[in-house]
């Protein structure tokens, strides 16, 4: 290979050059540009479809069932929306801690109780407990709290945890009492005039 100039510069690899659609028959991408004749997909933005469109059909999406679960505000949150927690009972901070030992989600994945502190911890009672502990977790259930207290030990918490709202009944219509109808008072029959006696002319006596 000779001296590198202007003339031999080239790319190490090969360049392919990019699609020039309507250049002419002989391109063999002319007249319709490579999209066929008539149709949805031959317009324009015709490839900007949300995903799961079907072209107007009924998606697949809308033909199969539904299964049916707690999917509302005040229920367990499903799917993306739950929220996760990685359990460590009692049992595991009677074996890895000793007394007096403060136990937080840094110390749990020192002592290779967790992998890490990317996820929340919650505190489970499974188990037995016996060592003075001063426990600090996202969160931690009753019975736990309670083997932790019984020790001498004690709770903090990372995170407050929500309190729910007590769900309201629907409250009974009370069917009002109908207010008793006024009956309409009978219109008193007008006294008629009394027929005024017409006196019959007394015939004068012609004397």
């Amino acid at each position: 290979m000779g001296p590198l100039n202007l003339s031999n510069l080239k790319p190490a690899q090969s360049r392919r050059a990019r699609k020039r659609v309507g250049r002419g028959l002989g391109s063999g991408k002319g007249r319709y540009s490579g999209r066929g004749i008539k149709g949805q997909k031959s317009r324009s933005g015709s490839h900007k479809m949300r995903p799961g469109f079907e072209g107007g059909q009924n998606p697949i999406y809308m033909r199969l069932g539904k299964l049916r679960g707690p999917y509302s505000k005040d229920a367990m949150p499903m799917g993306p929306h739950r929220t996760s927690t990685v359990p460590v009972n009692v049992a595991a901070l009677e074996e890895r801690f000793d007394t007096g030992a403060e136990v937080t989600p840094e110390s749990l994945v020192e002592k290779g109780v967790l992998k890490n502190t990317k996820t929340d911890v919650k505190i489970l009672g499974n188990g037995d407990l016996t060592k003075k502990l001063s426990v600090t977790a996202h969160a931690i259930s009753a019975t736990a709290r309670e083997k932790i207290e019984a020790a001498g030990g004690s709770v903090t918490l990372l995170r407050e945890p929500k309190e729910r709202k007590p769900k309201r009944r629907p409250q009974k219509a009370v069917a009002a009492e109908p207010e008793p109808e006024e009956t309409p008072e009978e219109p008193q029959a007008e006294a008629e005039p009394e027929e005024e006696s017409q006196a019959e002319p007394q015939e004068e006596d012609q004397g």
